[in-house]
């Protein structure tokens, strides 16, 4: 039998799905599965340890969907463990970015919307979804992005709010911290990184990207239709989730190869008939 690999899951929307995308010389998804090699000359002491070897990192990040279209076909995502059940299935982390689509404003046709408390609701329910408490892993919430209302009306007037985004954000934190969770603050993480990009702004009056500031700043950059992150909101993404990444291995000998799935190989079985013979 084919032997299992431990799984990190990125669970959510389109921001997920987006993160399996190379732009500007950067994907998310491969940072996560294989961070910028080591070299023996170069030592770069900040970055975690190679997650290849050690875990599989699956994209389940579906475009359009909302906490509710996530609860109902997380059965079909997720699998408990059993008999007949793919051990590939089993994971180890999960980080679920969901929230950005629940806080579309209601419409009659196409709607995303979900209440606030029911989308806390569902976050509790998805966290502690039998499915996934069945593995046992580390669950980590991420907060929705900060919302460029100023270029968003662009493209969809009167469909997102602001404010309305951020109240998801804050629900997120609060339902992390309610259900003893990691959080991952994206929402906090580029907001604060776009202010600091944005000579003369004063943040005491509100944020970049809402009306009452009138002023996009350098969200401009990290969120170029208003919603999606850029490859440089990404990388902001990135080293938010880092330190969460190879805590397994902390401290051990890299050369050790600790956490391996298969040997290093050095240490690999070759085929009998292929050993040198003394």
């Amino acid at each position: 039998m084919a032997v299992s690999y431990p799984q990190i899951v990125l669970f959510g929307d389109s921001l997920f799905q987006g993160a399996a995308n190379l732009e500007d010389g950067f994907c998310f998804q491969a940072a996560v599965q294989q961070p910028a090699y080591k070299s023996r000359k170069f030592k770069f002491t900040n970055l975690p340890p190679e997650v290849l070897r050690r875990f599989d990192v699956v994209n389940r990040g579906l475009s359009g969907y909302n906490t509710s279209n996530a609860l109902k076909l997380l059965p079909q995502i997720i699998s408990p463990p059993g008999p007949g059940v793919p051990k590939l299935a089993y994971l180890r982390k999960k980080f679920i970015l969901l929230g950005a689509n629940d806080a579309a404003l209601p419409r009659p046709v196409n709607n995303q919307h979900v209440p606030l408390d029911k989308y806390k609701q569902n976050l509790v329910s998805i966290i502690t979804h039998p499915n996934i408490a069945a593995h046992n892993p580390k669950i980590f919430l991420v907060t929705p992005p900060p919302l460029d209302e100023l270029k968003r009306s662009e493209v969809d007037l009167g469909v997102r709010k602001h404010c309305v985004s951020a109240s998801y954000s804050e629900a997120v934190r609060q339902v992390a911290a309610e259900n003893s969770v990691g959080l991952i603050d994206l929402w906090k993480a580029l907001m604060y990184l776009a202010i600091s990009k944005t000579p003369g702004f004063d943040s005491s009056k509100g944020n970049l990207g809402d009306p009452e500031t009138g002023e996009r700043g350098h969200l401009e950059s990290l969120l170029p239709d208003g919603l999606h992150l850029s490859a440089e909101a990404f990388r902001v993404f990135y080293d938010v989730v880092k330190p969460h990444l190879g805590q397994e291995w902390e401290g051990t000998n890299d050369e050790e190869r600790v956490g391996y799935v298969l040997p290093d190989w050095k240490v690999a079985p070759w085929l009998e008939e292929d050993e040198l013979k003394p």
